[in-house]
């Protein structure tokens, strides 16, 4: 397999050395973290002169490093290893597993010539309590599965042939090891079944475990469709014939989230600019894990695309919210209808906003009026897009809406400035 330049977050990294800040590499398991850490930032400190004794580098879920995951020998390891006044640098994998690691590091923060980058898959993790322990002295790298163009970068491969593969078994590293089609779907649903769900049920101490793997079947089944607790509890009753309790589904959604399994994404009063408590979506961080769920059943490209559209959105850095805007509808000749519209995605990030609607495709006039509709109903002057999956040239239209191919979209990381 050809080596995946991941320049993105190494970039991240080398800008953040010696900044006096914990580097906190986070994300789902098995999306690249660890290989970023001990690979790729490795190579770089000992292309820069950083002696190997000065790098100290520990994978607390490794066989055999149990005994590192006690924080009290851990520490004094760490200690027994500088020798001199030269910078060290502490790679530590998978951090959540250490007892009582927030005093570690933070204590390790008072040793000038210490670099700390620890990775973990827990968004517990950053929570406010934690960072509070910090004192504001956590700096978080996010790193996310493969995005297209990393993808696409290794594929050898066209861009449809490669867009069919991605969209169906996803950005997982090593599922670009497999080469038969049968050895990915494996893979992804044993890295499912026994790494995710297991490691949540296990650190959650889980009882119902049959529960919470059909809420993960009927998430999956719904990505990019508003829904709420209650709605989910009404179809378990619906379907499985089972009552539970919308806060017992609740509990299970946070557990997914905090795995980085899933993303909760809030609707946003664009108008009255304020958000809009429920319902809300959610989308897969990875669709070829959505699709392992469903034994890739259910392949609908609209909904697939839309969740690959939302993933990159983060992968650039945006906060991504689901829009909706009152419009008015004409009835009659004279009568107007008030109606809620949604956009598919408002995206922040500093002053930069952009509205966007994802359409897999836009072939007649009719069509564009349509996708269009939501978006000329918003009376700002923040950018305006449809991504759309032919390969096109963008351009703007007569409306001043901006539509963009989706191959130009995924592979120019700056394709939204167009």
């Amino acid at each position: 397999m050809n080596v995946i330049k991941r320049n993105l977050y190494l970039n991240q990294l080398i800008n953040r050395k010696h900044n006096g800040l914990i580097k906190i590499i986070s994300g789902i398991r098995r999306c690249g973290k660890s290989y970023l850490l001990f690979e790729l930032f490795k190579q770089h400190l000992l292309d820069n002169g950083v002696k190997e004794d000065h790098i100290l580098e520990k994978a607390l879920d490794g066989y055999g490093q149990e005994k590192y995951r006690n924080p009290d020998v851990y520490y004094n390891y760490v200690i027994s290893q500088i020798k001199d006044s030269d910078m060290y640098y502490v790679l530590l994998d998978e951090v959540q597993f250490m007892e009582d690691f927030v005093s570690v590091l933070n204590g390790f923060l008072h040793i000038k010539n210490l670099d700390v980058y620890v990775t973990e898959s827990n968004s517990k993790f950053l929570s406010s309590d934690v960072v509070t322990e910090f004192r504001g002295r956590g700096d978080e790298v996010r790193v996310y599965p493969l995005s297209f163009a990393e993808y696409f970068s290794v594929a050898n491969t066209d861009f449809q042939t490669a867009w069919k593969e991605y969209v169906t078994f996803g950005g997982m590293p090593l599922v670009l090891g497999y080469n038969d089609a049968t050895d990915k779907i494996k893979y992804l649903q044993s890295l499912f079944k026994e790494t995710y769900l297991k490691d949540i049920i296990d650190r959650n101490n889980v009882k119902n475990k049959e529960e919470l793997d059909e809420l993960v079947n009927i998430v999956a089944s719904n990505i990019g469709c508003l829904t709420n607790p209650k709605r989910l509890a009404d179809t378990f009753v619906s379907t499985k014939h089972v009552d539970i309790s919308g806060p017992t589904i609740t509990q299970y959604l946070d557990y997914l989230q905090d795995a980085y399994v899933i993303n909760k994404v809030m609707r946003y009063d664009i108008k009255g600019k304020k958000y809009i408590n429920t319902p809300y979506k959610y989308y897969f961080a990875d669709t070829g894990l959505r699709n392992a769920r469903l034994n890739f059943r259910q392949s609908e490209e609209t909904h697939l695309m839309e969740n690959v559209i939302y993933n990159e959105l983060n992968i650039r850095g945006f906060n991504v919210d689901v829009g909706n805007v009152e419009i008015l509808e004409k009835k009659d000749s004279n009568i107007y209808q008030r109606k809620n519209a949604e956009v598919d995605f408002v995206a922040n990030l500093g002053s930069k906003r952009y509205y966007i609607q994802s359409a897999l495709e836009m072939p007649m006039t009719e069509k564009r009026v349509q996708e269009e509709r939501s978006l000329l109903g918003i009376k700002d002057f923040f950018k305006k897009i449809i991504i759309v999956k032919n390969d096109i040239i963008p351009y703007q239209d007569e409306n001043g809406v901006t539509i963009i191919g989706l191959k130009d979209f995924l592979l120019n990381f700056n394709s939204l400035e167009f």
